[in-house]
């Protein structure tokens, strides 16, 4: 079976290439076809290095993008790409700063010959953070399932097949939110414990805030159910407090309206057409092997 491993990518040039050398060596005793396709999502700094130890890897391209348009529609391209112009079974995504290990896509190639073409996702059951951001992790865990009844526990490292691939293209969300597109459109997704690895250079750029905004584009996909829970809430709550009301008891009113308009506003993001004429923002290709 053919793999395509898709790599978003940005600024992180050392990082990218002590990855594919780990591939490199995760794939030596595989008998699948590897490919990586890196999305460069215009990078201000060189991206291309040198690649001594790619034997066990059979191509390699790096996707130079026009313009950054942030991690989520990076992916979002990359499929669209991969889809169009490549050959495969399975597309891997994976972080391209060591936090999705190399070490386990030995076992999503492993599920993915045995799971009857269903797609493959990678369950965080241990990270590697500080408590800060672990006690964050699991607030956005909470935002995420009390606003849309689902629990979401999987980020980009996954193995979609091609038919999942094809379910993604054709809806908007994937443009805003791979999980949350991901969630919406594959009810039986198979699960892979995965183990959080830590980044190879330099600190975390997932803050509270950008986790935060991360938790609400995914919520955004889901905002019908948002929009009936909300609705329940506000009545229940006008209800509970109309004896007691003051600027107080109001606070949370506020609140929720606030998320509702961020939630709103993160939703016009889900373009179509913009989807649709990705590729037309590609540069160019580098073709590394």
């Amino acid at each position: 079976m053919k793999y395509v491993i898709l790599i978003p990518i940005y600024n992180d040039r050392e990082s990218l290439k002590l990855l594919i050398e780990n591939i490199n060596y995760e794939a030596k005793d595989l008998k699948s076809e590897i490919s990586i396709v890196v999305v460069n999502d215009a990078s201000s700094q060189q991206i291309i290095d040198t690649y001594p130890n790619i034997e066990n890897i059979h191509s390699i391209e790096i996707i130079n993008m026009k313009e950054n348009r942030g991690h989520a529609r990076c992916i979002a391209s990359g499929l669209k790409y991969i889809f169009e112009k490549k050959e495969f079974d399975y597309v891997i995504p994976m972080d391209g700063d060591g936090e999705d290990r190399p070490e386990e896509i030995k076992n999503f190639i492993e599920m993915a010959e045995n799971s009857a073409g269903k797609s493959i996702v990678g369950e965080r059951v241990k990270r590697s953070e500080g408590l800060f951001f672990q006690l964050c992790y699991q607030f956005h865990k909470f935002l995420t399932l009390a606003f849309t009844g689902k629990s979401i526990k999987f980020g980009n490292f996954t193995c979609l097949s091609k038919i999942t691939i094809k379910k993604m293209l054709e809806e908007k969300a994937t443009w805003n939110s791979f999980s949350g597109s991901l969630k919406k459109i594959e009810n039986d997704l198979v699960s892979m414990p995965s183990i959080r690895g830590s980044r190879y250079f330099g600190p975390s750029k997932m803050s509270f805030f950008n986790l935060l905004k991360h938790s609400l584009s995914i919520i955004s996909v889901f905002r019908k159910t948002v929009l009936i829970r909300s609705a329940l809430f506000i009545v229940f709550y006008i209800l509970l407090i109309k004896s007691n009301a003051s600027v107080i008891t109001s606070i949370p009113l506020v609140l929720l309206l606030i998320m509702i308009y961020s939630i709103s506003s993160l939703a016009l993001r889900e373009n179509i057409e913009e989807f649709n004429n990705s590729l037309t923002n590609i540069h160019d290709i580098d073709k590394i092997k």
